[in-house]
């Protein structure tokens, strides 16, 4: 199947409450590749791609969020994939 690719921003309480562990978790269990890392204005920002079923579910789960999260609203806005990522990683430990 064809590579997808999305950029998302979480906005919610997302920060301090292990979010970042919690999405890179879901991509590498879904077989994504990409990124996670928290922004300044209190956001976190996604790059995810691979599969387009997987990346549904992805989404899916990063609506949910882990149990100290509250997920407020997803910005998703497809992107092409580039290929640039071989696992799902945090960025800005």
């Amino acid at each position: 199947m064809v590579s997808q690719a999305k950029h998302i921003i979480v906005h919610g309480r997302v920060q301090g409450v292990s979010f970042r562990y919690f999405v890179q978790r879901i991509g590498s269990r879904l077989g994504l590749t990409g990124n996670v890392c928290n922004c300044d204005d209190g956001t976190v920002e996604i790059i995810a791609e691979g599969n387009p079923r997987r990346l549904m579910e992805f989404v899916a789960e990063v609506r949910k969020g882990p149990p100290m999260a509250h997920v407020d609203r997803l910005e998703i806005r497809d992107i092409s994939a580039e290929g640039n990522y071989s696992t799902f990683q945090i960025e800005g430990w």
